[in-house]
């Protein structure tokens, strides 16, 4: 599957919220035609109905390259039968519903359908999320490199060898930005504290937050030796870190039993 047949059979987006108006929002700046994308979208944004060429709850072709199912995972049951008659052919089906199993869509969709579970996160929003992706056993190699590359717009790919492996992703990087941000509220409200006034505390928490994160991903050390970096000897930086480096009370305890609670709670949703 190449994306010259994703233009030419055509791409289904089955829901298209945040999320999928990301994704297409990417697409349709890599250049695929509006005329190759269908939309199923009971309540569809503004935006989209403003996409010249684009096909909004019509007629969907017989059998696209692709359905992208980007529904809330408690309206799936509801959703699908719009698109089962798809199952069992050449289309290949990308979930990005979280907590949605591939034996979920087998079972609605036959055995023999191509599936590809995905998880991305919110950051997707501005082309810089991260999505874990894994194909079922049908899914071919082909069909796998395609669907990396259509996530490839809203960010970064990595694939999964197990997918028992996607409720750690939910809880490091689905549900991470949710962490980060109340990192930022945190650190904002504790320099306010400290006699800052509130847009300024926000905004120096905002730009460290965002500037470290980007630091990161682009300095050729790890994260052990930039902290290692910024931290004088009896410095500032120790008494904080003495602080939040503490084993029972500090960032590796919390840190360790907020990833688990939500790396369980996937486990749960899914079972």
């Amino acid at each position: 599957m190449s994306m010259e047949n994703v233009r030419q059979r055509g791409i289904v987006l089955l829901g298209c919220g945040k999320m999928g108006s990301a994704m297409l929002a990417g697409w349709l700046d890599g250049g695929l035609p509006a005329s190759s994308v269908w939309v199923v979208d009971p309540r569809p944004s503004d935006w989209l109905k403003g996409i010249e060429g684009l096909h909004l709850n019509a007629d969907l072709p017989e059998r696209p390259a692709l359905v992208l199912v980007a529904v809330k995972p408690q309206m799936i049951g509801e959703a699908m039968p719009q698109i089962t008659a798809l199952g069992g052919g050449d289309t290949v089906f990308l979930s990005i519903a979280a907590g949605a199993t591939i034996a979920k869509f087998e079972s609605l969709l036959g055995a023999g359908t191509p599936v590809i579970r995905a998880m991305p996160n919110t950051p997707a929003a501005v082309g810089r999320g991260i999505t874990a992706l894994i194909g079922n056993a049908v899914a071919t190699a082909a069909q796998l490199d395609e669907a990396e590359a259509l996530l490839s717009a809203i960010g970064q790919t990595v694939r999964l060898e197990d997918e028992s492996q996607m409720d750690a992703v939910t809880a490091v990087s689905g549900s991470g930005p949710a962490y980060v941000f109340h990192l930022i509220e945190t650190l904002a409200r504790a320099g306010e504290a400290e006699g800052l006034s509130p847009a300024l505390a926000m905004q120096l928490a905002k730009a460290t937050v965002g500037g470290a994160g980007h630091l990161a991903e682009t300095a050729a050390e790890d994260p052990a030796q930039l902290r290692i970096n910024v931290t004088s000897p009896n410095g500032t930086t120790a008494a904080a870190l003495e602080v939040l480096m503490d084993e029972t009370g500090g960032f590796p305890a919390l840190l360790g039993k907020a990833v688990k609670a939500a790396a369980d709670r996937s486990r749960e949703l899914a079972g």
